[in-house]
């Protein structure tokens, strides 16, 4: 939080609002309220840049907002000003961990092999196993036109055009014959992405 490690735990955030920055403090102590602070049960410190804002917020108000799978912000409001406190968290070890556990099992379902690509291709940004993975996954369910797609999208990310159209159309054909238009949608823009 705010670039320090935390460890596990539950905290209170206290702040010391600035005109250009505030102070944003977590305290060990997360049972007080109003004024009873300690400094001697702080957990760190740091500042963040105080931001204005066009529209007012009357009550002050805490919210997460940039969600993303390793990262995301505290916005904290009030008046017509906010601040951002940045969180990241590294969750690609404990998961990649967990996916290298269940791919070497003896029996690995497609929908393992497809959970595997997709981590590979979005979150450890690693083409080759993320292919590997697809490649298993499209083989043991061949009807999954949501797994070629998949597939597709990691052949044009490492330039084999050919095999990503070949893989496309197949998406569109079973999408078509399930009668999902999102994905014959998405297998015609992949298409014409190449």
């Amino acid at each position: 939080m705010g670039g320090k490690n935390i460890d596990t735990g539950t905290y209170a955030i206290w702040t010391i609002p600035g005109k250009k920055e505030w102070t944003i403090i977590l305290n060990k102590d997360y049972k007080n309220w109003g004024t009873q602070y300690a400094q001697a049960d702080d957990y760190f410190r740091f500042t963040v840049a105080a931001e204005s804002m066009k529209e007012s917020v009357e009550t002050f108000t805490m919210q997460f907002a940039d969600i993303k799978p390793e990262s995301c912000e505290i916005h904290l409001m009030w008046g017509t000003v906010a601040v951002r406190i940045p969180i990241t968290t590294n969750i690609r070890d404990r998961i990649r961990k967990q996916f290298e556990d269940a791919l070497s099992a003896d029996k690995v379902s497609p929908n393992i092999y497809y959970s595997a690509a997709s981590f590979y291709y979005d979150l450890d940004k690693n083409n080759l196993k993320a292919l590997t993975n697809a490649a298993k996954a499209t083989e043991a369910n061949p009807k999954a036109y949501y797994m070629f797609i998949l597939k597709a999208k990691i052949e044009k990310d490492l330039g084999d055009k050919a095999a990503a159209k070949a893989d496309a159309e197949t998406c569109i054909k079973l999408a078509t014959e399930q009668k999902n238009e999102d994905y014959v949608r998405a297998g015609k823009e992949l298409i014409q992405s190449l």
